[in-house]
């Protein structure tokens, strides 16, 4: 199995310990449930959205460091609603705004949680161009 260093801090250490007995052993089973978890959910999320509204939440977290304390709805709403009223990205994709912020009021801080994972992921990943965000949407 392929290995993956990850740094958590001394209470998630302390958690995967006192339910799994070794931090290795917490770790061999969260990490890969985690990502099936994320990637069916992302799926079932994306499903909500029409392809201009998922283009106008990717480009929205460009150049964004996401941060955990920044990880809730309340975040995502301002961070689209500032991408439309600072640089019209909804415009510019063909999105309606408000189809789209009603949507996005729909989901829970986990469900936002997860869009603004998927959204930023776009921009790191080694595929990140204009052509292949039409491929990055539809994907999973």
């Amino acid at each position: 199995m392929p290995q993956v260093a990850a740094r958590i801090n001394t209470e998630q250490e302390r958690w995967l310990k006192d339910y799994f007995r070794t931090k290795s052993a917490g770790a061999e089973f969260i990490l890969p449930w985690a990502v099936d978890t994320f990637f069916r959910a992302i799926s079932s999320i994306k499903a909500a959205f029409t392809a201009a509204e998922l283009k106008t939440v990717v480009e929205a977290h460009k150049d964004m460091k996401l941060m955990p304390d920044h990880t809730r709805l309340s975040y995502l709403l301002l961070r689209i609603a500032d991408a439309c009223d600072v640089n019209n990205v909804h415009l510019r994709h063909g999105a309606s705004r408000s189809s789209l912020e009603s949507k996005l009021k729909s989901l829970d801080d986990t469900q936002a949680t997860a869009l603004m994972v998927w959204a930023s992921a776009y921009w790191v990943s080694r595929n990140c161009s204009a052509e292949s965000l039409d491929e990055y949407i539809r994907a999973y």
